[in-house]
This record gives C-alpha cells, sequence and structure tokens, in this order.
C-alpha cells in the first residue's frame, strides 16, 4: 500500500534522500537540513550530493549530483529557494528544486522542508521503448506517471487507462510484428489484423489469446489479457490506494511488454545478421 502523506509527515530523514525520494507537497522533518560551525551560528543549507538518474547520452543511469553554489539561510523565519544540482559525471544535465524551509526551534540543525515542485518532474525516468510503445499518447501516459509518484491513485489509473484504450491497435500490432519475425502463419496474421480493428478490447483480446508469441509471455500469462483484467476493475468501488496499485501493475506491465518487443525484434535481426555473416564466409 502507498505511504501516505499524513505518514510521510510523521517522518523525518535526511536532506539528500528527501529530494531524492519525496514527491513535491509533502512537508517532512530533516535531520541535516542546515549546517554551520555551531548549531547556533549563522548557518547555510546542507549541500550533501545526492544521487538522481541523469539522461545524458554519457551517462544514461544514476550518477551522483553536486549544488551548483552554497545557500544561505536564515534560522529564524520561512524561506522559498530554488536549489538547483548538476551531475558530476557529465557536468550538462541539471536539477532544479522549488523548495520552502524552515529551522526547528532549539539547538539543532533540523528543519522542515517541502517542495513546490521539481525539474525534471519527480520520479525515475520512463523508458524510451514505453514512449515507443505507446506513440501519440506520450503526455497522457506522463501525465499518469506523475499522478503515480505523487500517490494519485485515481488519477493514474484514469490516464493509464485512456492511454491503453486509445493505443490497443497499435499494441495489437506490434506483437504481431514480433509474430510475423518469428515465423507466425498467415492465418494467425490475419487473426492480428481482425483484432487491430475491433473496437471492443475484449473481443480484440479474445481473437488471439491463444496466438501471442511465447517470448511476449509474463509469468506465463498473455500481457494483453493482464492489461485487460487490470482495466475492467474500473474506478467504481474502488479506494485511492486500490487504484494506485492497479495503475502501478498497468504501468509494470506495459514496461515489460515493451522491453520483450524490443528484445524480440533485436534477437532476430542479430539472428539474421549472423547468418547473413556466415552465408557470406562459405560463399568466400
Amino acid at each position: 500500500m502507498a505511504t501516505t502523506e499524513n505518514q510521510r509527515a510523521a517522518e523525518s530523514m535526511q536532506f539528500s534522500d528527501f529530494l531524492e525520494q519525496i514527491p513535491p507537497g509533502v512537508t517532512l522533518e530533516i535531520e541535516d537540513l542546515f549546517k554551520g560551525a555551531t548549531a547556533t551560528s549563522t548557518h547555510t543549507l546542507s549541500n550533501t550530493d545526492i544521487q538522481l538518474y541523469c539522461e545524458s547520452e554519457t551517462c544514461n543511469g544514476i550518477r551522483f549530483f553536486g549544488q551548483s553554489q552554497g545557500q544561505a539561510a536564515d534560522h529564524t523565519s520561512t524561506q522559498e529557494i530554488f536549489l538547483k544540482y548538476f551531475c558530476r559525471n557529465c557536468r550538462s544535465r541539471f536539477k532544479t528544486f522549488a523548495l520552502r524551509i524552515k529551522k526547528t526551534g532549539g539547538v539543532t540543525f533540523n528543519g522542515t522542508a517541502m517542495k513546490f515542485g521539481e525539474s525534471p518532474s519527480f520520479g525515475p525516468p520512463v523508458p524510451a521503448r514505453v514512449i515507443g510503445l505507446i506513440g501519440p499518447d506520450r503526455d497522457l501516459f506522463l501525465r499518469g506517471r506523475r499522478c503515480e509518484n505523487q500517490g494519485l491513485g485515481i488519477g493514474a489509473f484514469s490516464y493509464y487507462r485512456r492511454v491503453v484504450e486509445n493505443q490497443k491497435s497499435r499494441l495489437i500490432n506490434e506483437v504481431a510484428t514480433v509474430a510475423r519475425r518469428l515465423g507466425a502463419t498467415t492465418e494467425v496474421l490475419e487473426l492480428f489484423e481482425k483484432a487491430a480493428r475491433e473496437t471492443q478490447f475484449s473481443r480484440a483480446i479474445d481473437e488471439i489469446k491463444t496466438s501471442i508469441p511465447q517470448v511476449l509471455l509474463i509469468d506465463g500469462h498473455n500481457p494483453l489479457t493482464l492489461l485487460h483484467a487490470a482495466l475492467s476493475e474500473g474506478l467504481h468501488g474502488g479506494t485511492d490506494d486500490e487504484c494506485l496499485e492497479t495503475a502501478t501493475s498497468i504501468r509494470v506491465v506495459l514496461t515489460e511488454l515493451a522491453e520483450r518487443i524490443s528484445i524480440a525484434l533485436k534477437d532476430e535481426n542479430e539472428l539474421k545478421l549472423a547468418v547473413g555473416n556466415l552465408m557470406r564466409r562459405k560463399t568466400k
């Protein structure tokens, strides 16, 4: 079950963990928000490095980010600040946080912090393969991802459902491409074409339920059937946490399907290349 804002508000954590893990809109007690010569001296904001995903071609993974410059802090009042970090590896990607901070009373380095927002948006990146799979509904999917990151289950489910329903035919055609590459019969490919034209998701799934290539099965299950089952639950009667759990499942299945399609097509291309190379050597 997702952690609620009330549960988070009762916690305290390190400043680096707060910046890395907590979505906008949550206020938390931070144990090391400030630093100084002593707890009663002039303070600056903690400048501990954080670990974030860097999307540059050089990095394309989790890297250390450092503050661009130190941030003075007023220990007597609430402050609203922008905090900018840069990737220490490629030094070409940046992350900016908009924060409201306030020092806790007493002789400590503690304080409270809340994010107004951050750019790029909070949360792990969406794999390019998923974006390619959903095509024109990229923006809807990313809105759903932002809702999911912030624990907004009904919103996340609504966006993901719209994406899957809109892109039903695209998903079926991508699966058909894999089937064609793996040598599916004309009859099977005709079933995929018919399913892609079907307006009702349930009927489309029934058309091809026994024709999904084995390499695309997720834990032995048809990924399109899994998606349809999740969408069939609907919003009515479900709590926000239940919708969030279902929305996360939809995203995970879509991501895994995109990964398996990519691997299947890549493996087939590599196999053809290898066979071609061997045939040319044999001819020589």
